[in-house]
């Protein structure tokens, strides 16, 4: 079941930003809040990120853990920022407990090569960051009770959709993914979908889904609910996207467009 937020369940997700990378003043890069056990969790972290923390209140110097689809500009553009806030914009300065970074074969590099680029805060930001890599078809427990598991998606060659599972209950991230059908099984049963659909079925290539893809995927996985992120905006401006699902052929279950400061509860 997914509520609004105001109840006294402890889990839930915020769309920081659910655009693309075409720059919108209402919409940052992909950036998704969760928090499973309340233990805060960032999937992303594209531009406007730490402004779409801000007006939503979020408590971003207590993140725990930062997960990464891939390193695509428009999911990853607002990480030195975000380290940069880490280390000189908190007061009194946090000394832990550590970050751990979650993504997939070759984020130690990514990170390397930012701190060349912008300093050795991000990988010292005043406490202690620690990068994992973590392949396709892998699992892992970020801590007691909250696991992580991923499956590799047609984007690029690091690209990966992820699924949070805490307690009974599931969150899909399918990152930028083309049509796949491994994705179906890997998603089935989440009680939230954030799954891209990012062009018309007239526009998309192998890299990206649209209505059709997406109806496919989600009539497989049976979410509870299916929030369409990652829109182009001529599409957005021109279509109702959650119908265009529907009409291709996905009628079972509660489709939404996400849209920045939206908070959903997970009960």
């Amino acid at each position: 079941m997914i509520c609004p937020r105001g109840s006294d369940v402890a889990d839930r997700l915020v769309v920081v930003g659910s655009g693309t990378v075409v720059p919108e003043a209402d919409r940052g890069g992909s950036s998704y809040w969760l928090e499973m056990g309340r233990t805060p969790v960032l999937l992303d972290c594209g531009p406007g990120a730490l402004q779409g923390l801000a007006r939503s209140s979020l408590p971003w110097p207590e993140l725990r853990h930062l997960v990464i689809s891939h390193f695509h500009a428009d999911h990853i553009g607002a990480l030195p920022g975000l380290f940069f806030a880490l280390r000189h914009g908190v007061f009194p300065p946090r000394t832990d407990p550590a970050l751990d970074v979650w993504g997939p074969p070759g984020t130690r590099t990514l990170f390397d090569r930012l701190a060349a680029a912008f300093g050795p805060f991000l990988l010292d930001p005043g406490f202690p960051v620690v990068v994992h890599e973590i392949g396709p078809r892998e699992e892992r427990w970020l801590e007691e009770g909250l696991r992580l598991r991923t499956e590799a998606t047609p984007h690029t060659a690091e690209s990966q959709a992820v699924r949070l599972e805490s307690d009974g209950r599931s969150v899909g991230y399918t990152g930028d993914t083309g049509p796949d059908d491994a994705l179906g099984s890997f998603m089935a049963g989440t009680d939230l979908l954030v799954c891209e659909c990012s062009l018309l079925d007239s526009e998309v290539g192998e890299n990206h889904l649209s209505p059709s893809g997406v109806a496919r995927l989600a009539a497989a996985a049976r979410p509870t609910l299916l929030l369409l992120t990652h829109v182009y905006p001529h599409v957005r401006a021109a279509h109702d996207v959650a119908e265009l699902v529907r009409e291709a052929g996905y009628l079972d279950g509660k489709v939404e467009v996400a849209v920045d400061g939206r908070s959903l509860s997970l009960a």
